[in-house]
C-alpha cells in the first residue's frame, strides 16, 4: 500500500467509523417511537352499559354515553353491554332511539350479558349484531299499563273529569296498542330476514332463552362482551385498538322506587315522586311482576294481532 492511500484512510476512516456511531446511536433511540407509532391503537372502542331496571335516570345516563361516544373522535365503535328485564315504555323508546341514532354513525355491536327483556330488547335491537350467552334470555316483545289507583285527596275540586287521571280505560288500551305495533314493527325492521317470527308470533311477547333466541332470530349467536367488543372493532376496521368501559352514574333512589313500589296502594305517582300529585297511567315494557304487596288489579295488556 503506498503511503498517500495510507493517509487517504487515515483521513477518511475516522469520520466514516464516528458517523456510524452517531447513525446506530440515532436510530436505537428513534426506534421506541417507532415502535410505538407502529402499535399505537387505531381507535376505541366503546362500551355502553343498559343495566337494570330502564326508568327516565338510567335511560339519560346511557343516552348521555352514546352521544359522547358519537361525538368523540377517537370512538370508533360501541359494544353495548345489556342486561335489562325493561322499565319505562317512554325511557325504554328514548333508548332504542339513541342506540339506533349512534349505529347510523358508527358499529354498535350488542352483548346480552343476562336478559334482554322487553325494553331490554328494545334498547338491543338496532345494533348490527346481537350475542347472547345460551342461559341468557331475550324477547318479551309487549307492553303493558297500570291504570292510577283513581280518587284524589279529600275536598279536591278539577276543572274537567279526566284532570285527576289523565285517561280513561279505553284511551289507554287504545295507547297500549299503538305502543306495542311500535314496539312489533322496530323488531320486525331491524331484524329483518333474520328473524323466523311473525308480527303474530311477537305479539305473545314470550321471553326466549339465549339459544332459542338464536334459531328464531332474535339474537345472532354466542358470545360475551369481548365477543361483541371484537366484533365491533372488526366492523369498524379497527386492527389495533384500545377499550374503555362508560361508567354510567347509578340510578337513583327515586327513579327505582316508581318500579320497585311496596306501598299498599301499588306502583302510583305518589309512590314515584313521592308528592301527592295526578296520579298518570304507567306505561311498561317490563317482563315479569312489579315487586308489590299485592297484586295489581288494574293492570292492562294486550297480544292483539293486527
Amino acid at each position: 500500500m503506498k503511503p498517500d492511500d495510507s493517509g487517504l484512510l487515515d483521513r477518511l476512516g475516522g469520520p466514516i467509523v464516528v458517523f456510524g456511531v452517531i447513525g446506530l446511536l440515532v436510530g436505537a433511540g428513534a426506534a421506541p417511537y417507532a415502535w410505538n407509532a407502529a402499535t399505537a391503537p387505531d381507535g376505541t372502542v366503546a362500551v355502553v352499559e343498559v343495566h337494570g331496571t330502564i326508568t327516565g335516570d338510567t335511560a339519560t345516563a346511557a343516552v348521555d354515553d352514546l352521544r359522547e361516544a358519537r361525538q368523540n373522535d377517537s370512538i370508533e365503535a360501541v359494544a353495548l353491554d345489556v342486561n335489562s328485564r325493561g322499565g319505562s315504555a317512554a325511557a325504554s323508546e328514548q333508548l332504542y332511539l339513541a342506540v339506533k341514532r349512534t349505529q347510523q354513525t358508527m358499529p354498535v355491536v350488542a352483548s346480552v350479558t343476562g336478559s334482554a327483556a322487553s325494553g331490554g330488547y328494545y334498547a338491543a335491537v338496532p345494533a348490527d349484531r346481537i350475542f347472547v350467552s345460551p342461559a341468557g334470555s331475550v324477547g318479551s316483545v309487549g307492553v303493558r299499563a297500570l291504570l292510577p289507583s283513581g280518587g284524589g285527596p279529600a275536598g279536591e275540586i278539577t276543572t274537567g273529569p279526566d284532570k285527576r287521571s289523565t285517561a280513561t280505560e279505553a284511551e289507554v288500551r287504545r295507547r297500549v296498542e299503538t305502543l306495542r305495533r311500535a314496539f312489533v314493527g322496530s323488531v320486525l325492521e331491524e331484524r329483518g330476514d333474520a328473524l323466523d317470527l311473525t308480527a303474530e308470533e311477537l305479539s305473545y311477547a314470550k321471553l326466549y332463552s339465549g339459544s332459542r333466541g338464536i334459531e328464531v332470530g332474535l339474537a345472532d349467536e354466542v358470545g360475551g362482551v369481548d365477543a361483541a367488543i371484537g366484533a365491533a372493532a372488526d366492523r369498524a376496521g379497527l386492527a389495533n385498538y384500545r377499550t374503555v368501559r362508560m361508567e354510567s352514574p347509578a340510578p337513583s333512589v327515586l327513579g327505582q322506587l316508581g318500579l320497585n313500589a311496596t306501598a299498599s296502594d301499588g306502583p302510583t305517582t305518589r309512590a314515584t315522586f313521592g308528592y301527592a300529585g295526578v296520579d298518570t297511567v304507567q306505561y311498561l315494557m317490563l317482563h315479569g311482576q312489579l315487586e308489590t304487596d299485592r297484586t295489581v288489579t288494574a293492570e292492562v295488556s294486550t297480544n292483539a294481532t293486527n
